[in-house]
């Protein structure tokens, strides 16, 4: 965990992500990086400059077969107030409009939802389990599918809904959330979504595992490029 939490408290502080008494929701999808940000902001809140409370909420998009029990056990266990939504977007999303692209469609109604959702319990900030395999990988996959220079930020104001988003684990590095001990032997929520494993995302770590056999440091040397701010200017 200190390989995780070292990383989470530079990501916090560098770019001032919380402030005292702010309510924070954990985005737990119940997969294994959402569940490695519960068990980290929960540590990091005993030894924070500021206090500030914890939350976690779930999206049950509808998908048959997903069992969030465990999640429910975990929260009981740290002592974290768990809200789950049910909700019918998945079914929308693949069985009513049969989207050929279901994963744009399904991502905007489920950031809509959770914003809302967040709200309705009194949380003004929601923390993404984001990391910084996905800050390159995003990089990436809007340069060749969007056609511009850009990924998601470190904390960004949602004034029309006056709530703030962060990505504590920016700086958090994937292999350091599968080999941690700890993590290893906590829940994860196995995902019955039919696009799951058929992603452009996963096309896209395809691509930079085989960019790593001949520059083995990419990953580090785009994260750097991208906090240039006197070339791309993309976290301020």
């Amino acid at each position: 965990m200190k390989k995780i939490l070292g990383p989470l408290r530079r990501g916090i502080e560098q770019y001032d992500m919380i402030k005292a008494g702010d309510s924070i929701a954990i985005g737990l999808s119940g997969g294994k990086d959402s569940t490695a940000l519960l068990m980290a902001m929960k540590r990091y809140q005993h030894f924070s400059p500021v206090p500030f409370e914890l939350k976690a909420i779930t999206l049950d998009l509808g998908f048959e077969g997903m069992d969030f029990s465990p999640l429910v056990d975990l929260c009981k266990k740290i002592e974290v107030p768990y809200i789950i939504k049910k909700t019918e977007i998945g079914p929308i999303v693949f069985d009513e409009r049969k989207e050929k692209s279901p994963c744009s469609l399904c991502a905007r109604m489920k950031r809509g939802a959770l914003h809302d959702l967040a709200i309705s319990e009194g949380c003004r900030t929601i923390a993404f389990g984001h990391h910084s395999d996905d800050v390159v990988e995003t990089f990436f996959l809007s340069l060749f599918y969007e056609g511009r220079i850009n990924t998601f930020s470190p904390v960004t104001y949602l004034d029309r809904k006056d709530i703030t988003l962060i990505r504590p684990m920016i700086f958090v590095k994937e292999k350091d959330i599968l080999f941690d001990p700890l993590l290893k032997e906590l829940p994860v929520v196995k995902s019955t979504c039919p696009a799951d494993g058929h992603t452009k995302r996963e096309e896209m770590k395809e691509l930079l595992k085989m960019i790593k056999k001949t520059v083995p440091d990419v990953y580090d040397r785009v994260l750097r490029a991208i906090q240039n701010k006197e070339q791309l200017n993309l976290w301020f």
